[in-house]
């Protein structure tokens, strides 16, 4: 009876706490994960924490789903998302970050089957499997049904699945790819910790707190060109290099390609 009442107590509670975070001020829209390791996943698995995670999720999806921009933690830094598939929503992105036009997002998706509905992908699934989720950005051959308005300039496009509980979940909520960059303003330092992006938070609808990210190299996912049959060429080296190239050359033998087409 007790622990029955106790429960029902905390999830008044976390309903006021959430509620009370989203009426408060512009600058007061932060939603706090329960306490994590530094991958992203939770260090207790009880009901009111599950609970609390679901709450998050489903505050973040509603703001995606009108539009916004929300403010996310990752396996390598913090980032914007927005719908990939809404234009308006991506050119938020860029008007927030101050970003070049020419520039591309990546996107970001829950699952592996989800690549092939978006990208026209030329690897086997293996190699897809060995990479993602990872802090790892694919970049493959665009498919039809991907938002013609996200990165116009190029027939190419980034894919993400990163190995965080959160973002995997959210996408998944979603529904839809995600669009996806780093929580800076353009040609400013990458952020571990929501703090290191605050002038931004009056920008977007919801920053979701993670806290302080375990990577501290600050160099992103390791970015590579998988569009070309065989190839493989770096785009960025970011933090997973050695193991990337250990996937690529010797456990499926491609060759890199320093002239194929870069995203």
């Amino acid at each position: 009876m007790y622990n029955a009442m106790q429960n029902r107590l905390d999830h008044c509670m976390l309903r006021v706490s959430l509620y009370t975070a989203a009426m408060m001020s512009p600058t007061a829209k932060v939603l706090n994960l329960p306490q994590q390791t530094p991958n992203g996943c939770l260090l207790q698995q009880n009901c009111v924490q599950q609970d609390q995670m679901l709450e998050i999720l489903k505050s973040t999806v509603n703001a995606l789903k009108d539009g916004e921009v929300v403010a996310v933690p990752t396996d390598t830094l913090y980032g914007l998302a927005c719908l990939a598939q809404s234009s308006e929503a991506v050119k938020k992105v860029y008007d927030i970050k101050g970003r070049n036009g020419q520039k591309p997002l990546a996107i970001c998706v829950g699952e592996i089957e989800e690549i092939y509905k978006y990208c026209k992908v030329a690897v086997k699934r293996e190699l897809l499997e060995n990479l993602l989720p990872g802090p790892v950005t694919l970049v493959l051959e665009r498919s039809a049904d991907l938002n013609p308005d996200l990165n116009p300039f190029t027939p190419l496009v980034g894919v993400r699945i990163p190995d965080h509980p959160f973002m995997r979940r959210l996408c998944q909520m979603c529904g839809e790819p995600l669009a996806l960059t780093s929580a800076n303003i353009s040609s400013k330092t990458s952020t571990v910790d929501i703090h290191e992006f605050q002038e931004l938070w009056p920008r977007v609808a919801v920053v979701v707190n993670g806290g302080r990210i375990g990577d501290q190299s600050r160099q992103g996912s390791t970015v590579v060109n998988l569009s070309v049959p065989g190839r493989y060429s770096i785009i960025r080296p970011g933090c997973a290099l050695a193991p990337t190239l250990n996937v690529l050359e010797c456990k499926f033998g491609l060759l890199e390609d320093t002239e194929s087409q870069k995203v």
